[in-house]
């Protein structure tokens, strides 16, 4: 076992892992971030995206020692004072929520997308976001959303 220090959503951790444990297991398992869902296990559904240090990962593939010393945002992380996060807003005024399954890991790398860009298009957003796959909404009312939030997207708040 290996001690990794991860901060998540601004708390920080100390936990033991095994080196071929995964950043969601250690997540979902050893922490009870049970909002990081758990799909494909392969980094094709996009389901399990979190941002590490600010970068959209898939957390199925990614060694959890390799979030040693790292921060780690999952889809708690985004809301502040109780308020949601404009993204998490526009996918509910868009109903671009069905069953939900996708949901965090859209929103996070949606988050990420308009971090690097917040005048994205929807090319580049639908470009982006095709490591997210969404059996449910079609994607337009996801895009639609994404777009809608970059009118109103906070320019602070990029993680760095």
């Amino acid at each position: 076992m290996i001690s990794i220090n991860i901060t998540i959503n601004g708390r920080s951790y100390e936990t033991a892992v095994a080196p071929h444990q995964t950043l969601v297991e250690v997540l979902r398992n050893n922490l009870g971030h049970i909002e990081v869902k758990s799909g494909c296990g392969e980094g094709e559904c996009g389901a399990c995206t979190v941002l590490l240090d600010g970068h959209p990962v898939s957390s199925c593939i990614v060694p959890a020692i390799k979030a040693d010393g790292k921060e780690v945002i999952t889809i708690k992380g985004l809301s502040e004072n109780g308020e949601l996060h404009v993204l998490q807003q526009k996918f509910i005024e868009h109903d671009a929520v069905q069953c939900g399954y996708c949901t965090p890991g859209m929103i996070l790398s949606a988050k990420a997308i308009l971090d690097e860009n917040p005048q994205a298009d929807e090319a580049e957003i639908r470009r982006k976001l095709s490591g997210n796959i969404c059996r449910c909404t079609g994607y337009q009312q996801i895009v639609n959303a994404v777009l809608s939030a970059a009118d109103e997207y906070p320019r602070h708040s990029k993680i760095t």
